[in-house]
């Protein structure tokens, strides 16, 4: 069975005598993938009326357990973003009233976030949502495939891990 991609490949292997057509062939289905999955997410999260990044800031929130708080700093490392940055975010999902911040009593200059009920039910249900798009996709595999896949991944991410 071919899809586009052996397409891809072969042609760019009439241009590439060097072409690895293993290596193409894989880090172009894997940008495939992680494009659907994004826009399968999007999609999802667009029914409740959020962007990615939205979902992305209550996910850290909810991430760090009960009851679902981190300061700013914090949530900027976890995200990869700056603190101004996420300063702006944090003020959108405040005003929406998904997080609210609060200035510790000790110390007045320190702040925390907190997912509020209204934001922890959005990301419930957007998470349900995730996951069963995500399901959809994996489950295409046979039960030994996913793991052995999930397995092979694995070795890709401890090399990225090395690398950096």
């Amino acid at each position: 069975m071919k899809d586009f991609v052996d397409t891809h490949v072969d042609l760019w292997a009439g241009e590439l005598a060097d072409l690895d057509r293993d290596v193409e062939g894989i880090t172009v289905r894997l940008q495939v993938v992680t494009r659907y999955l994004e826009r399968r997410r999007e999609a999802v999260l667009a029914e409740y009326g959020l962007q990615l990044w939205e979902f992305k800031t209550l996910h850290m929130l909810r991430r760090g357990g009960a009851p679902y708080r981190a300061t700013p700093g914090q949530l900027a490392r976890q995200l990869g973003m700056s603190p101004a940055a996420l300063t702006n975010r944090l003020d959108a999902l405040e005003r929406r009233g998904y997080v609210e911040r609060t200035h510790d009593r000790d110390d007045r200059r320190k702040v925390t976030a907190t997912l509020t009920r209204a934001g922890n039910e959005l990301w419930e249900r957007g998470i349900g949502d995730i996951l069963r798009v995500e399901n959809e996709l994996i489950h295409q595999l046979p039960t030994d495939q996913r793991t052995q896949l999930n397995d092979l991944l694995r070795l890709l991410v401890l090399a990225t891990e090395e690398d950096s």
